[in-house]
C-alpha cells in the first residue's frame, strides 16, 4: 500500500499539467491543485483541531480536503443543506476548531480557501503517519443522532487500491459522477480515489442523464436513482457505450434497471457494497461475473462471514439469511467519543458487525437483503429478508419502487407491509385494491405463502437520505404511531 496521495503530495509530479479535477466546468491541473492545497495546509494555525469543510460542489471543497490531508489534520465534511440542529451537532461533536467555507458559525474561525496557490520550491509539507485520522464522516443518523466515524489515511489508501485491483482502475481512466461531496461515495471514493490512483476526476454537476452522457469519462459512479433516470433516457444511456465501467452503489439496484442499462449501453453494471465504517468491502469485478442483484465477492485483503443472531454459521447456499460481518484494511477506527458503541460494533473475535443482512453462495457471491434492524422480519416463526420481497415486487409491471417493512403484530410477531410507488406511463395500472391483491398473490406464487405482504400501501414518494436511501424507520414509525 502506498501512502495516501503520496504521488500527488510528496513525490515529483508526473505530467503536472494534466487535469486533476473538474467541477461545473472549472478545472485544476495536478500542479495547480498541489499548489493550492499546499497553500491551504500551510495556512492552518499550529495546533489546529479537526477542520470543518462546507462540502459543496466546488473546487474549494477539493482544495480544502487535500490541504487537510497534506497537513495531517482531520477534515469533517458538512452537508451544505444540513439543518441547524444537524450542523450544530456535527460541529460540536467533532471538536472542529476552524471552518472552511461560506457562513462560518460564530464559534469557529473562518479559513479562506485560495484556488491560486504559489508553486513552492520549499520543502513539501511533512508527511503525517498513515495511522492518523484523515476524516471524520458522520452517519446518516437513522438509528439515533449521527455518529462520527474515524477513518484513517491508511484505510482510505488501502480501500482505494483494493478497488483499483478489482475494477482495473488506472491513471488512464477518467472518473465522473454527480454525487454529493459530503459522503464517502462521492468524496472519498470519487474524488480522493481518483487523485490517489492518478486518474482525472470530473463532477457532472446536477446528475442528469444528459450531464452523464456529455462527461466523456471512462468510469461512472452512480446511485440507483441516477441509473433509473438514465434508463428512462435512451439517448443519454446510449452515449455511455464508450465508457469502460458503470458502477452502482449506496442503495439496492433493481434487476429491471440492471437489465435496461445493459440493453441500452452494452454494459453490465458493477454492483458493490460498503458503508461509511468499512468503505467498500465487496464488489463484482471488471474481469468477472456481474450478476444482477448481487454485490460480488470480497475485495483483496477482505474476508466476510454470515452469522445468525445466536452466532451460528449460515450456510453458503445462496438462500439462507445471516448477519454480515467483515474484516479488512479499510475499516474505521471507531466512533468519535463513543467507546461503548464502538465496542458493541465488533465481535469478541475481531469482526465488524455491519448490521446488514446477506446471503452468500458457494462461489462467494453476496446479495444484500437489508438491514438487521428493519429488514429482518420475523413473521409466524419464519425469518424473512425484506430485500427479497422488494425485488419480487419491483419485477411486476407497473411497480416503480417497493419498500417492505415488518410491523408489530400480536398474532404473527411481525406482519409484512409493502409500500409501493406505481410507475406506469401507459396508464394501464392504477393504485387500487385490486392491483394490491395482485401484488400479494404474485409474491405468494413467486416466493412462498409466508413471505407475502399482508398489506399493500400505495404512496407517491418515500422519505430518503441525501444519497437516495429510503428511510424505512420513518415509514415504520408512521405506521406504529397511527395505531
Amino acid at each position: 500500500m502506498t501512502s495516501l496521495l503520496a504521488d500527488l503530495l510528496t513525490r515529483p509530479l508526473v505530467d503536472p499539467g494534466r487535469t486533476a479535477v473538474t467541477i461545473d466546468g472549472d478545472s485544476l491541473t495536478r500542479a495547480e491543485l498541489v499548489a493550492a492545497a499546499s497553500g491551504f495546509a500551510r495556512s492552518l494555525p499550529g495546533g489546529s483541531g479537526p477542520i470543518a469543510i462546507q462540502a459543496d460542489r466546488s473546487l474549494r471543497t477539493v482544495v480544502a480536503v487535500v490541504g487537510c490531508i497534506a497537513a495531517g489534520v482531520p477534515f469533517v465534511p458538512i452537508a451544505p443543506d444540513a439543518g441547524v440542529a444537524e450542523r450544530e451537532h456535527v460541529l460540536t461533536d467533532s471538536g472542529a476548531t476552524h471552518f472552511a467555507g461560506d457562513s462560518a458559525p460564530p464559534t469557529l474561525t473562518a479559513l479562506p480557501v485560495d484556488l491560486v496557490g504559489a508553486v513552492s520550491t520549499a520543502d513539501p509539507v511533512p508527511r503525517p503517519s498513515d495511522s492518523e485520522t484523515a476524516a471524520i464522516l458522520y452517519t446518516s443518523g437513522t438509528t439515533g443522532v449521527p455518529k462520527g466515524v474515524l477513518i484513517s489515511r491508511s484505510a482510505i489508501a488501502s480501500g482505494v487500491e483494493a478497488l483499483a485491483e478489482a475494477w482495473q482502475w488506472t491513471a488512464a481512466d477518467t472518473v465522473a459522477h454527480g454525487l454529493p461531496l459530503f459522503h464517502a461515495h462521492g468524496l472519498i471514493l470519487g474524488v480522493l480515489g481518483s487523485l490517489h490512483i492518478g486518474s482525472p476526476f470530473a463532477h457532472t454537476g446536477s446528475p442528469t442523464p444528459a450531464n452523464y452522457a456529455s462527461a466523456g469519462a471512462t468510469v461512472f459512479f452512480g446511485v440507483p436513482t441516477i441509473w433509473n433516470r438514465i434508463a428512462d433516457d435512451p439517448e443519454s444511456a446510449r452515449a455511455l457505450r464508450d465508457a469502460r465501467l458503470l458502477i452502482s452503489g449506496s442503495a439496492p439496484l433493481s434487476v429491471r434497471t440492471f437489465e435496461r442499462i445493459r440493453a441500452l449501453t452494452g454494459h453490465a453494471l458493477i454492483e458493490r457494497y460498503g458503508m461509511t465504517e468499512t468503505l467498500i468491502a465487496l464488489s463484482t469485478r471488471a474481469d468477472g461475473e456481474r450478476r444482477p442483484g448481487w454485490v460480488g465477492v470480497p475485495l483483496s485483503g477482505y474476508t466476510t462471514r454470515l452469522r445468525t443472531e445466536t452466532g451460528d454459521v449460515v450456510p453458503a447456499d445462496g438462500e439462507s439469511v445471516g448477519r454480515l460481518e467483515v474484516q479488512g484494511p479499510s475499516l474505521f477506527d471507531g466512533y468519535l467519543g463513543l467507546p461503548t458503541a464502538t465496542e458493541e460494533s465488533w465481535t469478541e473475535d475481531g469482526w465488524f458487525i455491519t448490521g446488514d443482512l446477506a446471503v452468500v453462495d458457494e462461489q462467494g457471491f453476496h446479495r444484500i437483503v437489508g438491514r438487521e434492524s428493519v429488514d429482518l422480519i420475523k413473521s409466524g416463526g419464519y425469518r424473512i429478508g425484506a430485500g427479497e420481497v422488494e425485488e419480487c415486487l419491483r419485477n411486476v409491471t407497473g411497480v416503480g419502487e417497493a419498500v417492505v417493512v415488518g410491523v408489530p403484530d400480536e398474532d404473527l410477531g411481525q406482519r409484512i407491509v409493502a409500500f409501493v410507488i406505481v410507475d406506469d406511463p401507459g396508464g394501464e395500472v392504477a393504485p387500487t385494491s385490486h392491483f394490491g391483491d395482485q401484488l400479494i398473490a404474485h409474491v405468494a406464487d413467486e416466493l412462498s405463502w409466508h413471505k407475502r405482504p399482508r398489506e399493500i400501501r400505495f404512496v407517491e414518494e418515500f422519505p430518503r437520505t441525501p444519497l437516495g436511501k429510503v428511510q424505512k424507520k420513518v415509514l415504520l414509525d408512521d405506521i406504529t404511531s397511527a395505531h
